[in-house]
Parts: structure tokens; C-alpha cells; sequence
């Protein structure tokens, strides 16, 4: 189900470039950036996991819920709301899709808040980095302030608030560099230190240098 409101601009597609990446990438790059590397420098080597498939799922059951939901589980009283809103940036790289957008219009402090569903009860850092992102766009996209963001636990139904404070979006634009960097220059970026995670990879077999 796709609903997309007015006081959201939708980016026209960009005719001389289109951003390489998606918002879903920061959070692989955080996990490992060899997953990044491997999606776009050996394309269609990837399978799509029964995780994804039933992330998207829940996510979608979850907006018409959503739809019949008070914002007082964001701590807010009013604001008008947008389901699946597509996002774009040039200047980041970066493209995507919010799964819920909240604008607060009225009062001295208007804003714009992104949303994202995870089905998920921890909340780490690559999840945070995925709604700062989502904000950094909407700023971008619709010329008002993006603050904060929340990601909403399916499982728990509860919304954690992400403050996107000046560290957050340093990271973001900084993880989107090293991306674009690797991209461009085809570079294997180095492996995640955590090599525990690497005994269940479906990459593992193209490191030749992990053991």
C-alpha cells in the first residue's frame, strides 16, 4: 500500500544521475562493507534471504496498522502523515523509501520526522544511522528541519526517538563518502574486525583473505 501526501515534494527523476546507493546500504556498510562491495561490484551474485522477504512484509502489515494509530506513541498530539515516501540525494549518494513521515506544521517549531519500521527488538547504531539518513534527505528534499526520527520495534510496538544530533549526521555523510569512494575507485575495503561474522557470510568464499 503506497500513500503519498502532498506536502511531500517527490523528486523528479534525475536525468543525469542517479544516486548509487540505498539507505538499506549504510546499514550493510556498518555490518560489513565487503557487503557493499560484493552487491555492487559482483551484481547478481546475492540472493534475496527469507529475512528480507519477511522484514518487507512486516513492514507493510505494519502501515495499516499505522493508519489506525494515534501519533501519541511518537509523543505527539497532531501532524499529518505520509506511508512509503520515496527520498533522494545527490550530494549523499544516497536513495530510499520512509516507511512513515510525520510533518508537524503547526506551532512555533515546524519539523519533519522520518520513521522506520524494523522488525527488530534492538535498535544498534546501523539502525540509527538509517534514520538519520532518512531525515538528512527530507531536510534536503522538502526544505524543512528534521531534528529526530524514530525507529518503531514491530515486535516490541514501541517507537525509540533518534536524535539527529551533529555526531549522527557527520557519520552518515561520512560513511556515504567511504562508499562512493570504494565505488568509484573499485577497492575491496577491508573486512568487519568482527570475524565471527563471517562464518555465516554467503561472501565468505570470495575473502581469500579471511580465514
Amino acid at each position: 500500500m503506497e500513500e503519498i501526501f502532498p506536502f511531500i515534494p517527490v523528486p523528479e527523476a534525475l536525468d543525469e544521475e542517479e544516486p548509487p546507493f540505498t539507505v538499506s546500504d549504510l546499514k550493510q556498510w556498518m555490518y560489513c562493507p565487503r557487503l557493499v562491495y560484493y552487491a555492487y561490484c559482483l551484481p547478481d551474485v546475492r540472493p534475496v534471504t527469507f529475512a528480507m522477504q519477511a522484514g518487507s512484509e512486516a513492514g507493510r502489515a505494519e502501515v495499516r496498522r499505522e493508519m489506525r494509530r494515534s501519533l501519541r506513541v511518537y509523543g505527539l498530539r497532531a501532524g499529518e502523515r505520509a506511508f512509503n515516501v520515496p527520498v533522494r540525494s545527490l550530494r549523499l549518494g544516497l536513495r530510499g523509501k520512509v516507511d512513515l513521515v510525520i510533518q508537524v506544521a503547526d506551532g512555533p517549531r515546524p519539523e519533519i520526522i522520518p520513521v522506520d519500521y524494523k522488525d527488530a527488538t534492538r535498535t544498534g547504531r546501523h539502525f540509527r544511522l538509517q534514520v538519520a539518513a532518512y531525515g538528512l534527505m527530507l531536510e534536503e528534499n522538502s526544505g524543512l528541519p528534521a531534528r529526530r526520527g524514530f525507529i518503531y520495534s514491530i515486535p516490541l510496538r514501541r517507537a525509540q526517538e533518534i536524535r539527529l544530533t551533529p555526531r549522527l549526521r557527520r557519520q552518515v555523510e561520512q560513511t556515504a563518502a567511504a562508499m562512493r569512494a570504494m565505488l568509484y575507485g573499485e577497492r575491496l575495503p577491508p573486512p568487519t574486525p568482527q570475524r565471527a561474522k563471517c562464518v555465516a557470510c554467503e561472501f565468505r568464499r570470495f575473502c581469500n583473505d579471511v580465514v
